[in-house]
């Protein structure tokens, strides 16, 4: 019998960086409500994985990136359940255009900039995964919430 392969939701998240400060958005959704976490979502079919960062952090903040200039920094394989589980690639921006505003007001209560030195404490778990292994330059793959 062969054993079942992996169907895993794939998700990008980008960090954007200016300096010490990096942007976040604050849920709005039923998914961790209020809390913290990077621009980010589900990658599209037929879509690669930078071209889906750039689409992503456009539609939620109407930044442009070029795919070109994002650079993967982490990749966290989270066990969200027993039935599902994801693995999120996270790229660090530091080259845009336009200033972030918030472009889904359904799905996101709003945008800030943090100090790298004084991050919001509510940070979703498996975001703040890829975000601790960015900042703490650790190896680039982290698996969470496995047994």
């Amino acid at each position: 019998m062969t054993p079942e392969l992996a169907q895993p939701v794939i998700d990008t998240h980008v960090i954007l960086r200016s300096g010490d400060k990096l942007l976040f958005s604050q849920r709005g959704g039923p998914y961790g409500y209020g809390r913290w976490h990077m621009p980010s979502g589900k990658l599209d079919w037929g879509e690669s994985l930078s071209a889906g960062a750039a689409r992503e952090l456009l539609e939620e903040t109407g930044v442009a990136v070029d795919p070109a200039h994002l650079r993967m920094v982490q990749v966290v394989h989270h066990r969200q359940s027993d039935t599902v589980d994801r693995i999120g690639f996270f790229f660090e921006a530091t080259e845009w255009s336009g200033e972030p505003v918030n472009r889904e007001p359904a799905k996101c209560l709003g945008l800030e900039w943090f100090s790298v030195h004084e991050l919001p404490e509510d940070i979703i778990e498996y975001p703040k995964e890829g975000l601790r292994g960015y900042l703490n330059d650790k190896d680039q793959l982290t698996e969470h919430g496995w047994k």
